[in-house]
C-alpha cells in the first residue's frame, strides 16, 4: 500500500466513523420519542465502513493483526532491514505499535529475502527490483482508480466525490480480472524486455558503429537506440483555458494517440510529462518511423495542437525505467528547435538513414546548442512508401 493509499484509507476511516452527537439543553428533559437517530448505534459500523474493512482484508489477504516487529521476527531478519525493503515498497513508516500487517505481508517479505539468501539478489539488486515493483504498482493503481472513477462521473452522472466512494463497491468485481491481466502482461513485458535489452543490445551496438570515430560522449554507454520526443505546440496556453474535464480528455487524448504509435512502431514509451512524450526504438529506421507518425497524427487531430518532433540515434544507459545520456538531452534540445508539425534529427542520425528511400533529409540552418556547441539539424520528411499503418 502506498502513502497515498493509508492516508485515503484514514481520511474515508476518520469520515465515516464521526457520527455527530445530538445536542441537549441542559434545563430540558429529552424526550425519547422526539430523538432521531444520526447513526447506526454504538458499536456497529456503516455500510461504506463494512464495505472498505471487506475490500481491504481481500486485498490485503486478511485482517491487520501483525506489528512490524512480529512480521520481521516472522520473516528471520531485523526490523532495519525489512524497513529498508517497505521504504522501497513505498510504505510509511510504521511505528512498533501500530497494527499495519497481515500474513500475506510476512510471506511477502520472506519472499524477497529468499531470493538474497540464496544468493540470487544482492541486497542492493533486491531493493532496486523491489522498488521498481513499488513505483510502477503505485502509478498504475492511481491510473486506474481514476480511469474508473472517471468513468462512472460520465457515465452515471454523478460527482466526483461520490463515484470515488463508489468505487468501494466495484472494485471487488474486478481485482481478480485485473491482477490477472496484471500478471499476464509483466510476463509479456519482460520476455520483450529480455529480447530488447539482451539478446538484441550487442547487434545494436554493431549497427551504431557507422559514422563513428569512437571518441563521442556516448560511446561508453551501452545500449544504442533510436531516443525522441514528442511536443505538443502552445500546451501551456491552452491548458490555461482549459476546464478540469477538457484538460483531462486532452492529456489522455495525447497519451493514447502517443502510446499506440509507439506500439505499432515497434518502439516503446519510456514516459510522458504533461504535453512531451520521450520514446526509443531499437533501429534508426523504426525511430524515424514513428516520430514521422506522430507528426502526421497530431497535425491531422481535429482536437490537439500540432507536435514538435524529434530523434536521434546515439547510444544511452537505461536506468530505473528511464534513459540518460547526451543522446537523450540532444534530443530534447532538437525538440524546441523544430517547428510544428515537423521532425528534426541530427547530422549523424541523417547520415545512418540516407541511404533508405522511405525518408527524405532536408538540412537546416546550422544552430547554437547549449551543452553540444555547433549542431547541423536535418529535417526528416516522408518519402518512399506509407510509413506506419494503424488500424
Amino acid at each position: 500500500m502506498s502513502v497515498e493509499d493509508q492516508q485515503s484509507g484514514e481520511d474515508l476511516d476518520q469520515e465515516f466513523d464521526a457520527v455527530p452527537e445530538p445536542s441537549v439543553d441542559e434545563d430540558t428533559e429529552p424526550v425519547p420519542s422526539q430523538v432521531v437517530p444520526t447513526g447506526p448505534p454504538t458499536g456497529v459500523m456503516s455500510a461504506e465502513r463494512l464495505a472498505i474493512k471487506s475490500l481491504e482484508a481481500r486485498l490485503l489477504g486478511g485482517e491487520r493483526k501483525l506489528r512490524r516487529r512480529e512480521v520481521a521476527a516472522g520473516a528471520g531478519v531485523s526490523v532495519l532491514s525489512a524497513r529498508k525493503l517497505w521504504r522501497a515498497l513505498g510504505f510509511p513508516n510504521w511505528g512498533d505499535e501500530d497494527v499495519a500487517f497481515t500474513e500475506r505481508d510476512q510471506a511477502a517479505l520472506t519472499t524477497i529475502l529468499d531470493l538474497v539468501r540464496a544468493g540470487l539478489l544482492t541486497e542492493e539488486a533486491a531493493i532496486s527490483v523491489t522498488r521498481s515493483i513499488g513505483q510502477m504498482t503505485d502509478r498504475m493503481v492511481v491510473w486506474q482508480v481514476e480511469a474508473l472513477v472517471e468513468d462512472m462521473v460520465q457515465e452515471q452522472g454523478i460527482p466526483d466525490a461520490v463515484a470515488r466512494k463508489q468505487l468501494v463497491n466495484q472494485l471487488p468485481a474486478l481485482v481478480d480480472s485485473l491482477e490477472e491481466i496484471l500478471v499476464y502482461s509483466y510476463r509479456r513485458q519482460l520476455n520483450a524486455g529480455v529480447q530488447r535489452l539482451a539478446v538484441r543490445a550487442e547487434a545494436g551496438l554493431q549497427a551504431s558503429e557507422e559514422g563513428r570515430e569512437g571518441d563521442e560522449d556516448d560511446a561508453p554507454l551501452p545500449l544504442a537506440r533510436a531516443v525522441g520526443f514528442a511536443d505538443l505546440v502552445s500546451y501551456t496556453s491552452l491548458s490555461r483555458r482549459m476546464n478540469e474535464k477538457t484538460l483531462a480528455q486532452m492529456v489522455q487524448r495525447f497519451e493514447n494517440k502517443c502510446a499506440e504509435i509507439i506500439s505499432v512502431g515497434g518502439g516503446r514509451l519510456v514516459k510522458t510529462v504533461g504535453d512531451e512524450v520521450l520514446y526509443i526504438a531499437e533501429t534508426p529506421a523504426a525511430g524515424a518511423e514513428i516520430s514521422l507518425a506522430l507528426a502526421h497524427a497530431f497535425t491531422e487531430d481535429e482536437i490537439l495542437p500540432q507536435a514538435r518532433v524529434s530523434m536521434v540515434w546515439g547510444r544511452i544507459l537505461s536506468r530505473l525505467g528511464d534513459i540518460y545520456g547526451p543522446t537523450v538531452n540532444l534530443a530534447a534540445r532538437l525538440t524546441s528547435l523544430a517547428q510544428p508539425g515537423t521532425v528534426l534529427v541530427d547530422a549523424m542520425t541523417a547520415a545512418a538513414l540516407g541511404q533508405d528511400e522511405r525518408f527524405v533529409l532536408v538540412p537546416q540552418a546550422s544552430e547554437n546548442v547549449r551543452g553540444f556547441g555547433e549542431i547541423h539539424p536535418v529535417m526528416l520528411a516522408r518519402g518512399q512508401g506509407r510509413g506506419l499503418v494503424l488500424d
